[in-house]
């Protein structure tokens, strides 16, 4: 038989152990975005279900696809969040321009460039609930940024 060395397959050997200890350690340890996961996903969901809710699909046809559309797409930023921490939360500061369409929108989107109360409210508050929390997780991004520049010795923009 040959001679085969005995090498350990543990990972505490590994050169890069330590490093992937403080990456996983970073990623769940403490995250401070998993609220703002779950409030970027819920706000996409009742904007996708808003034309339904605020009984405006039939009558409204372009606010309903606008909101869907737009609804999904927060939802589907809210999941990127979950599933991809560190790469999605710097897509945050896209929320700020959709909640500023949200705002503008039921005048911009609509055939005679009015709508009811009810999608003017609806869209107001999803929008600025938006832009907030684009804000919020864009500074999140940030500061992460900056404090893994910092972590390495330079500084990041």
């Amino acid at each position: 038989m040959a001679d085969i060395s005995r090498h350990s397959s543990g990972m505490t050997d590994h050169p890069d152990a330590a490093e992937m200890r403080e990456r996983y350690a970073r990623m769940t340890g403490g995250r401070k975005v998993e609220i703002m996961e779950g409030l970027v996903m819920l706000t996409g969901l009742y904007l996708a279900i808003s034309p339904w809710v605020v009984h405006f699909s039939s009558t409204y046809p372009n606010m309903m696809v606008n909101d869907l559309v737009l609804g999904l797409a927060l939802a589907a930023i809210g999941w990127g969040m979950v599933l991809f921490p560190e790469r999605a939360l710097g897509l945050g500061w896209m929320l700020i321009p959709v909640g500023i369409w949200l705002i503008i929108s039921p005048w911009v989107a609509t055939a005679n460039h009015s709508a009811p109360k009810g999608i003017i409210w609806s869209n107001a508050v999803v929008g600025a609930l938006a832009c907030a929390l684009g804000a919020v997780t864009a500074a999140m991004s940030l500061k992460s940024r900056g404090s893994r520049g910092a972590a390495k010795g330079t500084r990041t923009l």
